[in-house]
């Protein structure tokens, strides 16, 4: 706890008006990638409580659309559509699809992590589940050179599912922005180029 009142980012996000100190992760990492530009469509994934999807916003200003998604509520967020629900059911997504109206979509920004239970194991098998289920989704509604920011722990599994996303993209690299905390296994994995094929079947 202590750790966390401290944290500088904390702190700036407090001073910035930012939700939470994730929304400096993405903010740096579209610095390095420029990923966010104006009039693009955005799906959040695991948006609660809303960093990705203020940054996501203000990027892709009143021309673009960001649809967030999220098992906790969220507070509304200027110029965001919020779906409550859990993602990794059916009419969930459903609701998502609906809401895109067929409008393929530029970039999936994901932030999803498993309710952590203290088994590495289990945490772990969540934590790629919910990766692989962003990267579905991903391959089925971004228009062809679209891309996709995920994050997943490193482990078991992280070798499988960054070869998962090569498949489906031109390029994937890793990103570990600096106020992701050093000693914490996540990272995010940045598929550039979707390619036409993986929206198929």
């Amino acid at each position: 706890m202590h750790e966390h009142v401290t944290d500088h980012y904390v702190q700036r996000a407090k001073a910035e008006g930012w939700r939470s100190r994730a929304a400096f992760k993405l903010m740096e990492i579209d610095e390095k990638d420029r990923l966010l530009r104006p009039g693009m469509v955005v799906v959040d994934l695991g948006a609660a409580p809303g960093g990705w999807s203020q940054v996501a916003t203000e990027r892709v200003g009143s021309g673009g659309r960001v649809l967030a998604l999220d098992l906790l509520d969220m507070a509304p967020v200027a110029g965001v559509e919020f779906i409550q629900g859990d993602f990794r059911e059916d009419a969930v997504l459903a609701e998502l699809t609906f809401r895109l109206a067929g409008r393929p979509v530029d970039l999936v920004i994901s932030d999803m992590a498993p309710n952590i239970s203290g088994i590495a194991a289990t945490d772990q098998a969540r934590s790629v589940l919910l990766a692989e289920l962003a990267l579905a989704f991903a391959a089925e509604h971004l228009k062809p050179g679209g891309n996709l920011l995920v994050k997943i722990f490193q482990g078991e599994g992280f070798d499988a599912f960054r070869k998962a996303m090569a498949a489906a993209f031109d390029k994937v690299v890793v990103r570990k922005p600096k106020s992701s905390r050093d000693r914490s296994s996540e990272v995010y994995l940045l598929g550039l180029g979707c390619r036409p094929h993986s929206r198929e079947g």
